[in-house]
């Protein structure tokens, strides 16, 4: 499931999903330009956070097996 393995991930990086699944974005290839939208200032420095977000191979890999 998605969000299970998205949730798991993030519990082990001590981050959010949606941190996790930035990061994972940002780390599949270097063309890729995110422009995730926020309502608030919490959540939009959750999403620049995730710029920094070094994902283990073991979580790539993981999040890389998700049914799209």
């Amino acid at each position: 499931m998605q969000s299970a393995a998205l949730s798991d991930v993030a519990a082990a990086l001590d981050a959010t999903p949606m941190q996790v699944a930035l990061a994972w974005l940002l780390q599949r290839s270097p063309n890729i330009l995110l422009i995730p939208g926020t309502s608030s200032v919490a959540h939009l420095h959750e999403n620049l956070a995730a710029a920094s977000l070094e994902l283990p191979a073991d979580a790539v890999t993981r999040l890389d097996a998700i049914d799209g």
